[in-house]
C-alpha cells in the first residue's frame, strides 16, 4: 500500500518555507502538516498573507502540505482555500465545568464552524488527545455524530489511541467513513515518583520511537491497508526524550513505518 509519507513540522515551526521544504524532502518525506498558530513562521493574523507563498516554496521542494494544525479562525479557512490546504486539525479540549459540558460547547464550536468548512470547502480533522481532551477515536466519533462528513473528519493517532486502551484493528475501522488523516507517534507510561508501598505511583505519558511504544504501528498500518486507505500518514515528531536529534529519529521511524506496511 503507498501512502503520502508526511510530517508534522512543529519542532521547525519557525523556519521559512524554502528552508523548511528542503529540510523535510531531505528527510524523505512529500507531505507536511504545518502548525498555523502564533508561535509560528504563519500565524493566523498572517495566515491570509502568507500561507499561499509558504505553500508554493514547499511543493517546489516537492512537498505538499495535507493539513495544518490550528484554530477555527476564518482568516485561517481563507488562508486554507487560496493555498490548496484541505484541512485544519483541532482538538475537542475539556474544561473544569466537565466532560458532558465541554463536549456540548465543543460540538456548538464545529457547528458554528460548518457554514465556514462549506463556504472555503476545507475541511475540519478533530484529533483525540490524551488528558484534557477528548481521548478516543471514538469520542470524537460521538462528537461529530451528525455532521457532514464532506467536511468533518476523524484524525486517528497511534499513540493516543493507544493511551486509550483501545485497538487499531477496532478503531480504525469505525472510523472509516471519516478518517480523513492517519498520524504516527508511539508512546509508554512512565512513573513520575517513586511508589509508596501501598500504591502504584503516579504515570505519564513518554513520547518513544515508534518500535518501542504501546501502538501497534504494523497492526494499524495493515488495517489500514485492509481498508483500502491511501491517504496521507503523518509522523508526529513528538519524542520526550531529547538526548538525540529529532531528524535523526524522524529518518529512522520513516524507515519503520515503510517496513510495517510493506513499502520501499
Amino acid at each position: 500500500m503507498t501512502f503520502l509519507w508526511s510530517v508534522f513540522t512543529k519542532p521547525w515551526s519557525t523556519l521559512p518555507g524554502d528552508t523548511l521544504g528542503r529540510l523535510v524532502s531531505g528527510l524523505g518525506f512529500t507531505g507536511a502538516e504545518i502548525p498555523v498558530r502564533d508561535t509560528a513562521y504563519v500565524t493566523p493574523a498572517e495566515a491570509v498573507r502568507l500561507l499561499p507563498q509558504f505553500t508554493t516554496r514547499l511543493r517546489a521542494e516537492g512537498v505538499e502540505v495535507i493539513s495544518v494544525a490550528s484554530e477555527l479562525r476564518e482568516s485561517v479557512f481563507a488562508a486554507c482555500r487560496d493555498a490548496g490546504v484541505p484541512m485544519i486539525r483541532v482538538m475537542a479540549e475539556l474544561g473544569p465545568d466537565g466532560y458532558a459540558a465541554s463536549v456540548r460547547r465543543a460540538r456548538r464550536r464545529l457547528e458554528d464552524a460548518a457554514p465556514l468548512a462549506e463556504g472555503y470547502g476545507v475541511q475540519i480533522g478533530v484529533q483525540p488527545h490524551h488528558g484534557r481532551y477528548v481521548s478516543s477515536a471514538l469520542g470524537v466519533m460521538d462528537l461529530l455524530d451528525g455532521l457532514p462528513v464532506e467536511h468533518f473528519r476523524v484524525i486517528w493517532d497511534a499513540a493516543h489511541d493507544a493511551l486509550a486502551g483501545d485497538d487499531p484493528r477496532v478503531t480504525l475501522p469505525l472510523v472509516a467513513d471519516r478518517l480523513g488523516l492517519v498520524n504516527l507517534k508511539n508512546a509508554i507510561h512512565v512513573r513520575t515518583e517513586p511508589a509508596g508501598e501501598a500504591v502504584g505511583g503516579h504515570w505519564k505519558p513518554w513520547f518513544v520511537p515508534g518500535p518501542e511504544g504501546l501502538a501497534d504501528w504494523s497492526a494499524a498500518l495493515g488495517q489500514l491497508a485492509a481498508l483500502g486507505y491511501d491517504g496521507p500518514v503523518c509522523l508526529s515528531g513528538q519524542y520526550s526524550d531529547p538526548g538525540v536529534p529529532v531528524e535523526e529519529r524522524l529518518v529512522a521511524d520513516l524507515a519503520a513505518a515503510r517496513g510495517a506496511a510493506g513499502a520501499a
